[in-house]
């Protein structure tokens, strides 16, 4: 993994290291905590900061036969870092070890190669830095030469940590990401939702932040708007939904309506009403999205807590979801083309989890292109089980085949932790190879300054435009 790790021609490695190496990061989706932010965290040891909440590295210790009391249970944070060294030697080709080496030599400027050899070594060092005051949340981020990270937040959040960290003045812009999913959710718990009984908890909830009474659907979506609006006032400019699919239905008020008092009454909602009720809000959301010229992300295609028994016992995000083989072209069609018809689609990312879904996105997007902003529909960088090399590959191929690579808005982390940064680097020098093979063989000409241009709006440049949020 030295300076040209990943780059396998003399032209990528000029684009990459003239062009994209120093470009800034947009980190405009991703999962880290504002709490921490605000408060400028310090972490007491590096297991604490990586193991914490990464269900990815909890994956591959149980894989690797690592018990659950040392992924998720009560051992203490020196064997459970020594469990994930037992573990990395065995990660070979998978993402994780690229990742975590590259994690430590960036953030931490450790070369050696993670093993159980130099697990005390490592843990030793990289904690002692941890306590220090330049590798706090905020000092890592300006580190990493992060520009802006857009957290992911429910429409019910107070949102104050994100007030306090914009009246510290701190120079990387964190900004809000809408995602209501909880709100139109009404499947059983144990999927990707808060359950029949629970969706009455939250939506008192919601009541509260949005000062009003929800009684039927028009008014949770009045309490949505105005939650919508607060959002906007902070700074945010994204709305998110996580979907399995877009439903392809449509319903009635009063359907709506009766669907809303029985999920109220906390019975059990059948699927084609759940479906009915998600199509017509994410509608809904779509066109306030549009009147407030926010981007939104629609994140589809994953079967959620597949494991009953350790569901109930960790709860989700915790290692057991996988690739879902959906239907996803009908529902999204029929959503994008009806606020398309009425002039109220918003710019809007399309990220698949199941690569069959690749060409399926990078054409759909083409569809509602419509002039009034380059590459107003997006195409979403390899997400989850795909932001490895083989999906990235795959994603930047079909979206090079079916529509315009160069008005890519780029890599994003999808992470809970201060120290995946290095993945922008991953992606760029992926992108770089993709690009510089392509010269060495003749087929793109060797016209540096253009492609190393190409290069620099793809890593950074095209974001900071598409969002429209001032850094």
């Amino acid at each position: 993994m030295d300076k040209n790790f990943m780059l396998q021609s003399e032209t990528a490695q000029m684009l990459y290291h003239d062009y994209a190496a120093d470009m800034p990061i947009f980190d405009y989706h991703c999962h880290l905590p504002p709490q921490e932010i605000a408060e400028d965290r310090n972490w007491d040891n590096l297991a604490e900061i990586w193991l914490g909440g990464d269900h990815y590295k909890w994956r591959a210790m149980r894989t690797n036969g690592v018990s659950e009391k040392l992924v998720t249970g009560d051992a203490s944070w020196e064997d459970k870092f020594a469990a994930w060294a037992q573990t990395v030697p065995y990660t070979m080709r998978n993402p994780l070890y690229h990742w975590t080496h590259l994690e430590l030599q960036r953030c931490f400027g450790i070369d050696k190669v993670l093993s159980p050899e130099t697990a005390d070594e490592i843990y030793g060092s990289c904690s002692a830095m941890l306590k220090r005051p330049e590798f706090s949340a905020r000092s890592l981020m300006q580190k990493m030469k992060v520009k802006a990270v857009c957290t992911t937040d429910d429409p019910a959040d107070s949102l104050e940590h994100h007030i306090k960290i914009s009246e510290d003045g701190f120079d990387v812009k964190v900004l809000p990401t809408f995602r209501p999913d909880k709100a139109m959710n009404l499947a059983p718990a144990g999927s990707n939702a808060v359950g029949s009984n629970g969706w009455k908890k939250y939506i008192q909830t919601l009541e509260k932040s949005a000062g009003m009474e929800i009684k039927d659907f028009s008014s949770l979506i009045e309490a949505t708007d105005k939650r919508h609006e607060f959002f906007h006032s902070v700074g945010c400019r994204l709305s998110d939904h996580g979907v399995s699919y877009v439903p392809d239905v449509d319903a009635t008020p009063a359907e709506l309506d009766g669907i809303f008092a029985k999920a109220m009454s906390g019975a059990e909602i059948a699927l084609e009403d759940r479906e009915k009720f998600e199509a017509v809000f994410l509608y809904e959301v779509g066109k306030m999205n549009h009147a407030r010229g926010w981007v939104q992300q629609f994140h589809v295609g994953v079967f959620r807590n597949n494991n009953r028994r350790l569901f109930a016992k960790l709860g989700p995000d915790t290692g057991f979801d996988s690739v879902a083989d959906f239907r996803q072209g009908p529902g999204l069609v029929r959503l994008l083309d009806r606020l398309d018809s009425s002039d109220q689609l918003a710019k809007s990312i399309l990220y698949n989890i199941n690569p069959g879904d690749n060409e399926l996105m990078a054409t759909l997007i083409g569809c509602y292109q419509d002039g009034s902003f380059p590459g107003k529909m997006q195409f979403g960088s390899g997400w989850w089980f795909l932001d490895q090399k083989d999906g990235m590959e795959k994603q930047m191929n079909a979206l090079s085949a079916l529509g315009l690579l160069s008005r890519f808005v780029g890599m994003l982390t999808d992470s809970r932790s201060f120290l995946s940064y290095p993945r922008h680097e991953y992606f760029r020098r992926i992108l770089c190879n993709l690009i510089g093979t392509d010269v060495e063989n003749g087929e793109l000409p060797n016209d540096i300054q253009w492609l190393g241009q190409m290069v620099q709006d793809i890593s950074f440049n095209n974001a900071e435009n598409y969002f429209g949020i001032e850094l």
